[in-house]
């Protein structure tokens, strides 16, 4: 049938004409697959980074150690509570337990802490090298410095003998660590003659005595600073309290009274008085 076949060769013409020399159209893109579970955006954590949580412990830590030693300071251990704490730290009392076990841990850190500044400013004092005598005074300096601040007044206010039984010979421990330290100071500073002989462990017992006693006395805010108070007392108990003027100007300095003269080898007689008065 001439119809049919007309149809077939046009048929044949456009496949033909699909695969042939004309260009391959693009087959379509596939639409983007809708959003699943999984492809969501992470939630942000609103709790911190554990370092950045451990610091801030860290931090909140050390405000209650130091709003302790400061009551220590003001009212005694005994009569300082948790209470007490709590309120100078705008924090509930439960709050605390988070950071201490109780109130004799706290003034065990408080003491330790004091004891720690110290030690390492003496330590720091040795490495520094120099003679004994340099190292001496830089170790004074330290000691005086650290007993007008909070953990070093808490130190010498309070005292170890507060602190629980099993605490305080390690504390006592540290102690003697630093009396030995001015011991071998001041010996090393006889032997190389900057100190006048003397015994090491009494002259390491008055100047530790001397320097810790301004814990006790010293108030923050008064005449002096802390700076002014340790110089002053650095100075006199390296030059004492005696004026010593030098031998050779004593003559000069006081001389002798007119009557104790000589003059030739014979007193020097008084002018003769005139019936004036």
């Amino acid at each position: 049938m001439p119809q049919a076949k007309a149809a077939s060769t046009r048929r044949s013409s456009k496949s033909s004409t699909s695969s042939g020399s004309s260009p391959q159209r693009a087959a379509p893109k596939p639409s983007p697959a809708a959003p699943g579970p999984d492809d969501a955006p992470a939630a942000a954590s609103p709790w911190a980074p554990v370092s950045h949580r451990e610091r801030q412990r860290e931090a909140k830590r050390n405000a209650v150690l130091q709003a302790a030693a400061q009551l220590f300071n003001e009212r005694g251990f005994h009569a300082t509570s948790l209470d007490d704490i709590a309120a100078r730290l705008n924090v509930t009392k439960p709050t605390l337990y988070y950071y201490v076990k109780n109130k004799d841990e706290i003034l065990l850190q408080c003491v330790r802490q004091g004891l720690d500044m110290m030690l390492e400013g003496i330590e720091a004092s040795r490495a520094a090298g120099g003679k004994a005598i340099d190292q001496l005074m830089t170790c004074m300096q330290v000691y005086a410095r650290i007993v007008t601040m909070d953990f070093g007044m808490c130190l010498i206010r309070v005292g170890d003998e507060q602190v629980p039984p099993e605490s305080r010979k390690e504390l006592r421990r540290l102690k003697s660590a630093i009396d030995q330290e001015f011991r071998r100071l001041v010996a090393e500073g006889v032997a190389e003659g900057s100190i006048q002989p003397c015994d090491p462990k009494i002259t390491a017992f008055v100047i530790a005595g001397a320097l810790s006693w301004i814990g006790r006395w010293y108030q923050p805010g008064g005449e002096y600073t802390a700076e002014q108070v340790a110089q002053q007392c650095i100075a006199t108990l390296c030059d004492g309290v005696l004026r010593r003027p030098a031998r050779a100007a004593v003559s000069e300095v006081v001389p002798a009274p007119a009557a104790q003269r000589k003059v030739g080898g014979a007193k020097a007689k008084s002018p003769a008085r005139s019936g004036k008065t």
